[in-house]
């Protein structure tokens, strides 16, 4: 175990605690899941948040929401072990829903006050033109909401005092965010070259949503491209992979 991370631009101290807020089973997979192994490896302790439980993901009709959402919950569970982390809070918004209204913010200022992490990763609030999937309702809404826990509902006394602070979850001030998904205005690369097999097995635990996918398109040559792409924008040497965040300074 180490007390760094890998980056594009050497090692980077590892945070000691890492919240990971995403709406759906499998984004963390598709976008972070290396990060997160690089991060467990180094010492970290991560805690995944999942808005939803990915019951309108799925175009078969014979399923039910309810086992849709058992599934998905289970293959996100087993997928987070794969990578470290046995700590996941479902707060079970509707899939294809989301709000980043006020009931979402205090669901995740509850979490973030609950695991106090210093980092906090998500996804992108904005939407990007070149990528449908990338740019799904709920992951701008999952977001947008996630910022505005982090500041100010999470370290403001007197946001949501009632449900909060009366209930014993005292005040947490974020350090630090990774934006996911972010393109050319990224600025943190996290080299995932050694951890890849890790994520692809990860990937693969959500075997409702990918093993189609990886029969057709195969998800190893798939994932890889993306990550030499990520790798190629900032200048990594060839054969590495990579992903990308932009860091925003919360204190």
């Amino acid at each position: 175990m180490t007390s760094e991370i890998l980056t594009s631009t050497g090692p980077r101290t590892a945070p000691a605690r890492v919240l990971v807020v995403v709406a759906h089973p499998d984004d963390i997979d598709f976008g972070m899941a290396g990060t997160v192994a690089q991060l467990t490896a180094a010492g970290s302790n991560v805690a995944y948040c999942l808005v939803t439980s990915g019951e309108g993901g799925e175009d078969d009709m014979s399923f039910t929401s309810e086992e849709l959402a058992a599934t998905r919950e289970a293959e996100q569970t087993a997928a987070a072990k794969t990578v470290g982390v046995t700590d996941v809070h479902w707060l079970h918004h509707p899939d294809g829903a989301v709000q980043a209204d006020l009931v979402l913010r205090l669901d995740i200022a509850r979490v973030i006050r609950i695991e106090k992490p210093d980092v906090v990763l998500t996804q992108s609030p904005f939407r990007n033109l070149e990528s449908t999937y990338g740019s799904h309702p709920d992951h701008l809404e999952t977001a947008e909401a996630t910022m505005r826990a982090v500041y100010p509902d999470a370290r403001n006394p007197r946001s949501f005092t009632s449900e909060l602070l009366d209930e014993g979850f005292a005040p947490h001030a974020v350090s630090e965010m990774w934006i996911g998904q972010q393109g050319e205005s990224a600025d943190l690369f996290i080299d995932i070259t050694e951890v890849f097999d890790q994520k692809l097995e990860a990937l693969r635990c959500h075997a409702s949503q990918v093993a189609k996918r990886d029969e057709e398109h195969d998800l190893r040559k798939m994932m890889g491209e993306w990550g030499q792409r990520q790798a190629t924008q900032c200048g990594m040497g060839e054969g590495r992979m990579a992903e990308s965040f932009r860091i925003v300074n919360t204190q």
